[in-house]
This record gives C-alpha cells, sequence and structure tokens, in this order.
C-alpha cells in the first residue's frame, strides 16, 4: 500500500486551515531531496510556516510538498519530500500531527511478509481461537 503521511498531512492542513489557525511544518532538513535556505535550518531541522497568506503555489502532493516563500525579502523555491516531514500542528496551540522519522521501519526486512507468519501454537497445547471455515453469504427473507 503508499503511504498513508501525505493523505494524513492533508487532512490536518485543512483542520488547522479551517478553524483559523497558522499551519508549520517540521521538516528533518537532513534528509535527501529537502530544499530550504541553509540559514533557516537549526539543529538539522526547519520549522515553515505552511499558511496561505505566508506561501505561494502550495503544492501539498503525494511525494513532496513544493512552495514558494520569501525568506529575508527574497523569494524561494521549497520542496521538502514527503518523508522529510516531522510534524504539521497550529503555531497557535501545538494541536495538530507528529509522523514516525521513518515509516518503513516497522516492515519486514527479511523478505517475509508480516501476514504470511504463522503464530505459535498456545503453551497449553490447544488453540483458544474459535476455528474460521471458508466465508459464504447467505440470503435472509
Amino acid at each position: 500500500m503508499t503511504s498513508n503521511r501525505p493523505y494524513l498531512l492533508r487532512a490536518i492542513y485543512d483542520w488547522i486551515s479551517d478553524n483559523g489557525l497558522t499551519p508549520y511544518v517540521l521538516v528533518d532538513a537532513a534528509q535527501p531531496g529537502v530544499k530550504v535556505p541553509a540559514h533557516v535550518v537549526k539543529n538539522g531541522q526547519v520549522v515553515l510556516n505552511l499558511a496561505m497568506r505566508a506561501v505561494a503555489h502550495l503544492d501539498l502532493g503525494n511525494d513532496r510538498i513544493a512552495f514558494e516563500a520569501r525568506f529575508s525579502g527574497v523569494s524561494q523555491s521549497i520542496v521538502i519530500p514527503m518523508h522529510a516531514v516531522l510534524a504539521l500542528y497550529a503555531q497557535e496551540n501545538g494541536q495538530g500531527m507528529m509522523f514516525p522519522a521513518d515509516e518503513n521501519e516497522a516492515l519486514p526486512t527479511d523478505g517475509i511478509e508480516a501476514a504470511d507468519e504463522t503464530p505459535a501454537p498456545s503453551a497449553g497445547g490447544d488453540d483458544d481461537r474459535p476455528k474460521r471455515g471458508a466465508p459464504h453469504l447467505r440470503v435472509v427473507k
């Protein structure tokens, strides 16, 4: 499945904006593909204002966030790959959502799909779970 991060990010952005608050994004500036002015990066991270009044041509895509913003009076193109987004929150009250630094770390790395793993039998020898038969549908009148 595709990442849910861009969908959640757009929903939180809309929620913050619809409530008249200012959406701020926290970015891991050390991630590959991040294009932000170096002078705004502090401790490898940057916080950017995504309010419509602060940016132009905002694109909250599935792979990246892109927009134009002014820094020290100079307009610059900003690109933030989706994997570099750490949080999106309202500046006024801190409400929003944090995102995992690496959303792929929970995936199995040995080539075996997690759904294919068979659970070990219980210590008592009998499996306490109900037995499942083939799914079936029935017409009820």
